[in-house]
């Protein structure tokens, strides 16, 4: 398992944190609305798989540039991760594909199997969620009548985003990058 993913799996607690507080506040007599913390969890569900991403980039690239480190070229293509990374949001299926074929000439989105998942569901299943993660953040409920709205995120949507980016990781994980 890379490091990538044994943070991604301490991240991805956060979120499961988040659905849990939501099913113990979740009652009649509660005094609160939990529903922010399903939207609340799907977004940082998806920053832990946007940041496995950036990780793992990093840390493939920090085996593939040990013979140039230091070098003028090292700097260069660094510099170049730095800035493409700062820049990397949203990790859809597109993106993660753009991002390791630029660098490592290879599709991780290929070996995206696992379970009852292939390449295919898994890469729409996965802009699915990042559009969903989308409007979560950027989509404040503003109805005078908030009640009559059904929600964006539903309890059974955060806790199958959250073990659908643990298969995704896992999948993303055994893809052999650098030889």
């Amino acid at each position: 398992m890379t490091e990538a993913a044994e943070a991604f799996n301490r991240s991805i607690q956060d979120a499961q944190e988040l659905l849990d507080r939501f099913d113990d506040e979740n009652t009649p007599t509660s005094n609160r609305n939990p529903e922010t913390l399903k939207r609340a969890g799907l977004v940082i569900a998806m920053a832990a798989w946007e940041t496995y991403i950036k990780d793992r980039i990093r840390e493939e690239f920090e085996v593939l540039l040990k013979a140039v480190g230091g070098s003028p070229l090292g700097r260069f293509v660094q510099k170049r991760l730095a800035e493409d990374l700062k820049r990397f949001f949203n990790p859809n299926s597109l993106k993660v594909k753009q991002l390791f074929e630029n660098y490592f000439e290879v599709d991780v989105t290929e070996q995206w199997v696992w379970d009852n998942y292939d390449a295919h569901l898994a890469r729409e299943t996965l802009n699915k969620l990042i559009s969903k993660r989308g409007d979560a953040a950027h989509q404040a409920k503003t109805s005078p009548k908030p009640d009559n709205e059904p929600h964006l995120v539903k309890r059974d949507d955060l806790e199958k985003a959250i073990r659908f980016l643990k298969g995704l990781v896992m999948a993303t994980d055994k893809v052999k990058i650098v030889k």
